[in-house]
């Protein structure tokens, strides 16, 4: 996926203050919350920032040395390699519990590149807003390893193990075909995820990566989103936005978002739409490979409003029918809010999260019908044989 990050100084929250800032692993100073965090004026607001609620949280959080990382990863070893991105590479490993005690943990590990387009500024966002938040539908951060050496800085993360990978590994994958109503409950959960991070907590959180491959599967399909490295502050008081250097993955932005490096909630919100469109025709945001009037997602869906029959052209064929076209239409007029031009006539997420559960519902109750309507003539079939 190509992305268009790119990294400067700003006036965020969390300020980088370079490598040569944070001591070796077991020094106190080395805590998350001591290397390069500063307060933030609250001349709008009373409510903390993220640093601060930090503060509170950090003992939640394992600080591992770096050789109990390399231990959990023989070495971070290549056949243990699950993932790879700007920031470095994933790896599964096994950690011991703390105490000692009961089974080993098997656990996903991200090593930061040194030479890669994310930094220290991004760990950082990652160890304080994982830190904070608490919610089903957010990965779980277990720990953090920061380490300044001969070899350079060493950061890392250790998360929660999820053994279903990615929604994008699925939906896009060509071997298996991820079934209607199970993309719809990942896609809840995902907006319960964002609902949370926007009005759940003290302060409001801006995902600002939404997309299908950071939306990771645990062992039951349920969703969690992941990578809080871009994550930031909402605006707090009189403010509108927040504006910030651009960055993200090509395809996913919210236009005023490009255009001006305005950043509010209601960009999430346009994600989540374009991620909706993915998930109802089964293709990426964009792709090179197709005829020229098909490469962007969301130019081509344009020639297929849900309003309409021509609708049905655009589900993914993979899907063979097995699924309501009513809900889908619902889930496309649904997407459609999403991608309005204007940024406050888009829905919250709360709204999202509730047009969803009634797409979730008219789905179930269209495969209960269809099956009592097969049941039904299977019957009357066999009652015409028997006479």
């Amino acid at each position: 996926m190509m992305c268009f990050s790119i990294f400067v100084k700003d006036k965020s929250k969390i300020k980088n203050r370079g490598s040569g800032s944070v001591p070796e692993s077991r020094n106190r100073s080395n805590s998350p919350e001591n290397s390069g965090s500063s307060r933030t004026s609250k001349s709008f607001t009373s409510s903390r920032t993220i640093p601060e609620l930090y503060k509170e949280k950090q003992q939640n959080l394992r600080d591992f040395s770096l050789e109990e990382l390399k231990d959990a990863t023989n070495g971070f070893n290549r056949t243990l390699k699950i993932g790879e991105g700007g920031f470095g590479c994933v790896y599964k490993g096994t950690i011991r519990p703390l105490d000692g005690r009961g089974d080993p943990l098997v656990v996903a590990i991200k090593k930061l590149n040194a030479q890669g387009s994310q930094g220290h500024k991004e760990w950082l966002a990652e160890v304080q807003f994982l830190g904070v938040v608490d919610h089903p539908n957010l990965v779980k951060l277990l720990g953090y390893c920061s380490a300044d050496g001969e070899r350079g800085i060493q950061r890392l993360l250790v998360y929660e193990f999820m053994p279903n990978r990615s929604l994008e590994d699925h939906l896009f994958s060509k071997t298996s075909t991820l079934p209607w109503n199970t993309r719809l409950e990942i896609m809840l959960g995902a907006a319960q995820g964002l609902a949370y991070l926007h009005e759940g907590l003290e302060v409001k959180v801006i995902y600002r990566d939404f997309k299908s491959s950071n939306v990771l599967l645990d062992e039951s399909f349920r969703p969690k989103l992941s990578d809080f490295g871009l994550a930031r502050e909402g605006p707090t008081g009189d403010r509108t936005h927040v504006s910030t250097t651009v960055v993200g993955t090509y395809g996913y932005a919210a236009p005023e978002y490009v255009d001006t490096g305005h950043l509010t909630v209601q960009s999430d919100v346009w994600t989540f739409g374009v991620v909706l469109y993915e998930i109802i025709t089964g293709r990426r945001t964009v792709e090179r490979n197709r005829p020229t009037s098909e490469q962007k997602l969301l130019e081509w869906v344009k020639h297929f409003p849900p309003d309409s029959k021509r609708f049905s052209m655009i589900i993914d064929p993979r899907l063979r029918n097995n699924y309501s076209f009513s809900a889908a239409q619902n889930v496309g007029k649904l997407a459609q809010s999403c991608l309005k031009k204007n940024a406050k006539e888009r829905p919250t997420m709360s709204q999202v999260v509730e047009s969803l559960k009634q797409a979730i519902h008219e789905s179930q109750e269209g495969s209960n019908g269809a099956k009592i309507s097969a049941v039904t003539s299977s019957s009357r079939t066999g009652r015409r044989t028997s006479n």
